[in-house]
């Protein structure tokens, strides 16, 4: 133990957390290759596969969830969520609070780090706030969707159902017990039912804001000219990327074989949360297979912008795409810097945007094209899944169940790195050096 404890101290703050992912992963994939958690047993790379979909709160499965895991299995997937979706920080610090033991400055540093706040001071109030919220919507949400399962699936099942599928939803995870009906059907036979969308997506939504952003929100009681620049910018993009690509799906579909026998209301109920799902959920109310090329790539478009950060939701993050999105802007009415709600945005933070936005690019397009070659599959269904493994999403066109050993391990680090955030990834295995101003001569080069 002393060993262990002295090695840890040597680690930076950024190989802690990806070490605790790590752990956390493997620890699950040993349980769930017990012969106690699957009915036909499991081999490791597989159970290592979904506890890797699990803690990183993906939900790409090479199982359907309900016809082969046991309850036990569940229950162990379930526990992976909840520990991936509000980062295992902050259970290990309520945990600390609850066994009275004191919290030192190196765990306020690494919640800190594994939530993306924006400081240090406050961070254990923070955590509780985490903790507790998170109980609380998904208490809620349960309760809404048990007027719903109780009567479908009976007392018990019903009560379970309603628990597992609010903490996916809330978490972002898009793991389903709805194999109950037919395998991997996801959530297509809700594809209708108003009650049951509007709940999973407003679970999807709230999860997908940000813990800090709903910190805001209810300190300034919901009045947005009062919120910090870091949550108007959330909201904002929030709610152009759900319009905007309910819109783009719904216009693409006309006349489409998924849209020709559904009326307006369902047409709509189709778009909007199919555009809601794509940002990290991971559910599905539509077959992927009769939806046209475009909306596909919308989705993969909307997968990649992913949730906001210190969210259970994954992707390049809101906040990324803002960044080059403002940046454009800049340039084109001639601004040497960026601004944003009557405030200037430092240059670190556009840097930081713009090594995130080329990194998932570089990941997405490099692993698209290995699998695509190794499995002879379309490129456009294989950026489906990558776009969905790197942005934590879920959602698949049904491949993931056939693919190789190769393309299985590339989807397992795909979906590490999104989980774990691509800045610690690439800072975990950067060499410790202070910033050394260059005093090299300036020159310039020729862009565009």
């Amino acid at each position: 133990m002393i060993v262990i404890k002295k090695l840890l101290q040597r680690l930076t703050v950024t190989q802690t957390i990806l070490l605790g992912y790590l752990f956390i992963v493997i620890l699950g994939g040993i349980l769930l290759t017990l012969p106690i958690s699957s009915h036909e047993g499991t081999n490791f790379l597989d159970a290592l596969f979904t506890a890797t979909s699990a803690t990183c709160v993906t939900g790409l499965i090479r199982f359907d969830t309900y016809t082969h895991w046991t309850l036990f299995g569940q229950l162990v997937i379930l526990a992976l969520i909840q520990i991936g979706g509000i980062g295992f920080m902050t259970v290990a610090i309520q945990l600390t609070m609850i066994t009275g033991r004191k919290i030192g400055l190196h765990e306020r540093v690494l919640m800190s780090e594994s939530v993306s706040a924006p400081s240090l001071g406050g961070i254990v109030r923070m955590s509780k706030f985490i903790f507790l919220g998170t109980l609380l919507v998904e208490g809620i949400g349960a309760l809404l969707l048990s007027f719903h399962f109780i009567p479908d699936f009976g007392l018990l099942r019903g009560i379970y159902f309603s628990i597992f599928h609010s903490i996916s939803a809330f978490c972002n995870a898009g793991f389903d017990l709805m194999g109950i009906n037919a395998p991997f059907s996801s959530l297509t036979a809700y594809s209708g039912n108003t009650y049951v969308n509007i709940i999973i997506m407003a679970l999807i939504v709230i999860g997908g804001l940000g813990f800090f952003v709903w910190h805001d929100l209810l300190k300034n009681k919901f009045k947005f000219k009062n919120l910090q620049v870091h949550s108007k910018i959330v909201l904002v993009m929030t709610l152009v990327l759900i319009f905007g690509g309910a819109a783009c799906i719904f216009l693409i579909e006309q006349g489409s074989a998924l849209f020709v026998d559904a009326g307006l209301k369902d047409q709509l109920l189709y778009s909007a949360f199919q555009s809601v799902t794509s940002r990290t959920a991971g559910f599905n109310t539509a077959d992927f297979a009769s939806m046209r090329e475009a909306s596909i790539l919308v989705m993969v478009l909307l997968m990649l912008a992913g949730g906001s950060p210190g969210s259970t939701a994954g992707g390049m993050k809101t906040t990324t795409v803002a960044m080059m999105y403002l940046n454009v802007k800049a340039k084109l009415h001639s601004r040497k810097s960026i601004e944003c709600f009557g405030r200037r945005i430092d240059d670190d933070t556009l840097h930081t945007s713009a090594i995130i936005f080329m990194l998932y690019l570089t990941l997405f397009f490099s692993s698209t094209l290995i699998i695509s070659a190794v499995e002879d599959l379309p490129i456009l269904t294989v950026m489906f899944e990558t776009s969905s493994a790197v942005a934590t999403v879920g959602l698949t066109m049904g491949i993931t169940p056939t693919l190789g050993v190769l393309s299985e391990i590339i989807l397992t680090c795909l979906m590490l790195f999104g989980r774990v955030g691509s800045i610690t990834f690439l800072v975990a295995f950067a060499s410790e050096h202070s910033l050394v101003t260059s005093k090299l001569p300036l020159d310039k080069i020729r862009v565009g």
